[in-house]
């Protein structure tokens, strides 16, 4: 006979989630925000990020870098005989911040849309719940037959 295994008390909370479900939602939104952040990362590197070199003096963010020194080694050549850089792109990280600066942006009005969706379906419940009249209250003679049942039941 087997020893009894201790699950963890959220281990049958995990299994509740995925069956159910939620962990089909949570892969198409994984595969759609990917998608998303492949447009996202256009819109910065192609459309935003030239519009700001113009006012930048034409300043391409991705040549922008630090050339670092190479303090313990020799430097390292390509196979056509150039010195391969060691550089610091913070050009690129810019561009990064600002590609996840729309992204966030955007899932937040998402998610500012949805909440209000949400809240709208929830006033029209409560509006239908409001609207519906409450029950009659029983008679007399339905107390008196209710006490009798009850005293029955009891014997």
């Amino acid at each position: 006979m087997k020893a009894p295994v201790n699950k963890p008390k959220w281990w049958d909370e995990f299994i509740a989630f995925a069956v159910k479900g939620n962990a089909m939602a949570l892969a198409v939104g994984t595969i759609i925000g990917a998608a998303f952040s492949t447009i996202t990362k256009s819109l910065t590197d192609d459309i935003i990020m030239p519009i700001v070199a113009i006012f930048m003096g034409g300043i391409d963010f991705s040549e922008l870098k630090i050339t670092l020194p190479r303090l313990f080694s020799e430097p390292v050549l390509d196979e056509n005989g150039r010195e391969i850089l060691n550089t610091l792109n913070y050009g690129n990280f810019i561009s990064a911040i600002i590609n996840f600066l729309i992204l966030a942006l955007v899932v937040f009005f998402l998610v500012k849309g949805l909440n209000k969706l949400s809240d709208l379906g929830k006033k029209k419940e409560e509006e239908a719940a409001a609207e519906e009249p409450a029950p009659p209250e029983p008679s007399n003679e339905e107390k008196l037959l209710t006490e009798i049942r009850d005293l029955l039941k009891d014997k």
